[in-house]
């Protein structure tokens, strides 16, 4: 860390702490470098409180996302933070699974409170939700602290054509820690860059395809996007029903699971939790590595080949895998050549439908997507510098959710990732779940051309299906971290979790990203 950053925290943390010598600088506690049980042993011990913790991580807020490195990650902090870490701490009685942990939340997650929701967008300035999105109000319930919101790929990158991960006109664009000027992708960009800059310890944030996964890998994170009704989606901003889903973003295994359990549950305003199987919520946390002795894995082996360095990193970590007894069987996992096609169609109209319902629940603002059309076009300096809104004006060109194109797209979509595509493979190799590489390392931020992945990676298949899907840091490309992606069928959760803390042993650690050289 460069020496005005690590004065200016030590300053923030010492003057919010109140544990100042004046003997001289006091080290650091890396609370950051922590997991959420030994936060919270230290807390039992009595050697840390809410309050404490809370400072600890405004003041990194301050010192590494406003100032120093300026990684433009936090879209706005919460005002209330250390009023709740406070009431947490004069609080008598049992303490929830989180008590005490600040979270981050993606800013396309509903919270009544004095913090705004937007998905990035200044159209919804004006505009606020009547209630916490249901599982914010699971976190509040299992006692974790709302820290604030994270910027976000503006409208979770459904806007336009040659969009800019980790952009949008609220908060400007997200860097990456792990080198200047490189992309934090997307659409959960300021939630993987908080993490791994050591904003906190967990944010969660949504994916539709991929906005999980991807900037999880390239932020050397722990990524999970669970099946699709595991979490409510009930106050998250939609793009849509079949495939919207949150899940969390954290730098363990264990935390991933312990905050998917809190985020997980029924929800009478979304239909799809009432399929979640009895026992599977209690059986996410505390996870267990899964024995690999046996384990048939399917290794995704038309994922890769678009690069020399994340496939020598694969074969290092199917090798781990293969010595700690994994039976690794070569697979193909092929989209039908229509999906492609069918995703979008699905994916305008329900999102021409989705978001009109929820804005119609919001107080004030726009109601309609021609309404927001309307507004972008008249801040086009502000909301259209770098691309424009190609894909709300084909959307706004939908119909009904009952037009037939809807309904048949819909209906192969389904079939081609799920019964035809995933469930085929699992059943006819005997698979247990799939492996792959999660994409390529970290590009460079151009908002001339646009985002340019390296590598498509398995987003789309688990995502169009609804099937969980989890990343876990495979290792570094040049510099880069690169995740490593488990697969497996709907409700299979705690599987892929179990396997992935089983990787999580094998694999090397990640080194702390250099995130103080950004400028």
């Amino acid at each position: 860390m460069h020496a005005a950053v690590r004065h200016t925290l030590a300053v923030l943390v010492l003057s919010g702490l109140g544990a100042a010598s004046a003997a001289g600088p006091v080290p650091e506690p890396a609370y950051e470098t922590l997991g959420v049980a030994e936060l919270q042993a230290r807390m039992a011990r009595g050697e840390l409180s809410a309050e404490g913790l809370t400072r600890y991580f405004l003041a990194r807020i301050e010192a590494l996302d406003r100032h120093g490195p300026r990684l433009n990650a936090v879209i706005e902090v919460n005002p209330e933070a250390l009023a709740i870490a406070r009431a947490l701490d004069a609080a008598d009685g049992p303490r929830g699974p989180l008590f005490g942990i600040p979270v981050l939340l993606k800013d396309n997650i509903d919270t009544a409170d004095a913090m705004l929701t937007t998905a990035g967008s200044l159209a919804l300035l004006d505009s606020r939700p009547r209630r916490d999105a249901a599982l914010v109000a699971r976190l509040r319930a299992a006692g974790a602290v709302v820290l604030g919101k994270t910027n976000l790929s503006e409208w979770a990158n459904f806007r336009g054509e040659r969009s800019i991960s980790g952009w949008s006109a609220r908060g400007g664009q997200t860097g990456n820690p792990w080198g200047a000027g490189r992309n934090p992708c997307g659409s959960s960009s300021g939630s993987g860059a908080a993490i791994a800059a050591g904003l906190a310890v967990l944010a969660v944030g949504t994916e539709t395809d991929g906005s999980i996964v991807c900037p999880s890998s390239v932020n050397g994170l722990v990524g999970i996007k669970p099946t699709l009704g595991l979490v409510s989606r009930s106050g998250v901003i939609p793009i849509a029903a079949s495939q919207d889903t949150a899940g969390p973003m954290t730098r363990r295994v264990a935390d991933a699971a312990l905050l998917l359990q809190v985020l997980a549950g029924g929800d009478a305003d979304d239909a799809a939790t009432a399929a979640i199987p009895a026992g599977l919520i209690a059986g996410l946390a505390p996870v267990a590595p899964r024995s690999l002795q046996g384990l048939r894995l399917g290794v995704v082996r038309n994922q890769t080949g678009f690069h020399a360095g994340v496939d020598a990193l694969f074969e290092s970590a199917l090798q781990r895998l293969a010595a700690a007894g994994a039976e690794l069987i070569d697979v193909r996992l092929d989209a039908a050549k229509t999906l492609d096609a069918d995703e979008t169609t699905v994916l305008e109209y329900e999102f021409k439908d989705g978001i009109e319902r929820y804005l119609a629940g919001r107080d004030g603002g726009p109601k309609t997507l021609a309404d927001l059309i309307a507004f972008n076009t008249r801040m086009a300096a502000l909301e259209l510098p770098w691309f424009g809104q190609e894909v709300f004006l084909s959307a706004q060109q939908r119909g009904s959710l009952a037009d037939r194109a809807y309904r048949d797209a819909r209906a192969r979509a389904r079939r081609a990732a799920g019964r035809d595509g995933i469930d085929a493979l699992l059943r006819r190799q005997r698979l247990a779940a799939l492996l792959a590489p999660t994409m390529g390392p970290a590009w460079l931020t151009d908002p001339v051309l646009g985002d340019h992945f390296v590598g498509g990676g398995v987003s789309q298949m688990p995502a169009v299906a609804g099937y969980p899907h989890v990343t876990v840091p495979a290792g570094l490309v040049g510099g880069l971290p690169v995740g490593l992606s488990l697969v497996a069928g709907a409700w299979q959760d705690a599987t892929l979790i179990g396997i992935a803390a089983a990787c999580e042993r094998l694999l090397p650690p990640l080194p702390p990203p250099p995130f103080p050289s950004l400028r």
